[in-house]
């Protein structure tokens, strides 16, 4: 399957996402919100744009932007999103001083449910949000121990559509967990919370959250 995939956010995560998904064969746009000052050192091998024409012809659109200001960048593209899926890969936080998150953005409920209410046409699906940093989400079996990915979704055609996006990316079949619903990303978001603790552990490593069963 090669889909027209849009990656909106040119940080470590689009850019690592855009350059992974065009080299698996998938025409792949990269939307910024300044394109131009961004041009300057851009150096994946996709094309960069505004995020509006990034998006207008896209099937399916990655959310690579921070998360606590998701809902206000995508909100404005409701109409050229409508029909698409949009890939959640973003944390809603509150950060402390050292970047840490200290608190979800969205207690009760999850940035992509939020989404969902914000693009009601679009279809979303939540994952890779629980792997860190960007190169392990593009290269999973590069890990020592094989991570899980969790798909939190609505629409059942469009969690299949991500595993199989996933799966170009290097995901196993079996490394893969259908979650369900969207209100599963509740859970899958609260984990950024142990990501502090976890780095002061273990240090700034790779690292994911792996169900053994």
């Amino acid at each position: 399957m090669r889909a027209t995939i849009a990656v909106i956010g040119t940080g470590s995560v689009g850019t690592t996402l855009a350059t992974a998904l065009a080299r698996a064969g998938h025409a792949v746009t990269a939307g910024s919100r300044d394109p131009h000052r961004r041009a300057a050192d851009w150096s994946a091998p996709v094309p960069l744009t505004g995020m509006a024409d990034a998006v207008a012809h896209a099937d399916v659109v990655v959310n690579a932007t921070p998360g606590s200001e998701s809902i206000d960048l995508l909100r404005p593209l409701a109409p050229q999103l409508a029909g698409a899926v949009l890939v959640d890969v973003a944390n809603a936080v509150e950060q402390g001083p050292d970047g840490f998150a200290t608190a979800l953005r969205y207690p009760a409920s999850s940035l992509a449910e939020e989404l969902q209410l914000a693009l009601p046409d679009t279809r979303v699906v939540k994952t890779l949000n629980t792997i860190g940093p960007a190169s392990a989400m593009a290269a999973p079996g590069a890990l020592a121990t094989p991570p899980s990915a969790f798909l939190s979704g609505d629409d059942a055609a469009a969690r299949r559509l991500v595993a199989a996006l996933l799966a170009d990316l290097g995901w196993r079949p079996e490394w893969v967990i259908d979650l369900g619903g969207l209100a599963t990303a509740r859970v899958t978001e609260a984990f950024v919370l142990l990501v502090r603790p976890l780095v002061q552990a273990l240090g700034p490593v790779p690292f994911g959250l792996a169900v053994a069963h």
